[in-house]
């Protein structure tokens, strides 16, 4: 695949954008610890014309937040069946292709999207699936760069 070719970025959120970590204080308050080099990368993208989305199984405000300040494209939480998605997805935004798109992803409700993509990567910590399956393995783990490293990568391939 030619990364020249990519018009949209998916990343998964918890585990690639953050560490898998859930914080939560006395109060019950979640938390979760974004990487802003990530979000450089992301902006990176974006500048070169790349659409970005997160896609995640998990409903939180926090993604939402995170979303709206790096001026994300698309966000869609509380996706169970990931590559049902993006199917539905693409046919309602012809734009866009399976063929055309690079995913990022670490656990196994990610795999059956990351095998239709044009080009896909996992983080270094990623579940064994994910890592058999992904064009690009980083060499950094989920919440600390790796989103940056995958971003970065398709910006520099030829």
């Amino acid at each position: 695949m030619n990364a020249k070719k990519i018009r949209l970025f998916i990343s998964d959120v918890d585990g690639t954008l953050t560490d898998a970590g859930m914080y939560y204080d006395e109060r019950g308050n979640e938390w979760k610890k974004f990487n802003t080099r990530d979000g450089k990368g992301l902006s990176l993208l974006r500048a070169e014309g790349i659409k970005i989305m997160f896609l995640t199984a998990e409903d939180t405000p926090i993604v939402a937040r995170r979303a709206e300040k790096l001026k994300v494209d698309f966000v869609y939480m509380g996706v169970a069946d990931k590559l049902a998605f993006l199917e539905d997805f693409f046919a309602q935004h012809p734009v866009f292709s399976f063929a055309t798109t690079a995913y990022i992803g670490d656990d196994v409700n990610d795999v059956l999207a990351m095998k239709r993509v044009g080009i896909s990567a996992a983080p270094a910590d990623a579940m064994p699936e994910n890592i058999e399956v992904a064009d690009y393995v980083c060499h950094l783990p989920g919440g600390r760069g790796c989103v940056r490293e995958f971003c970065d990568y398709l910006l520099h391939s030829d």
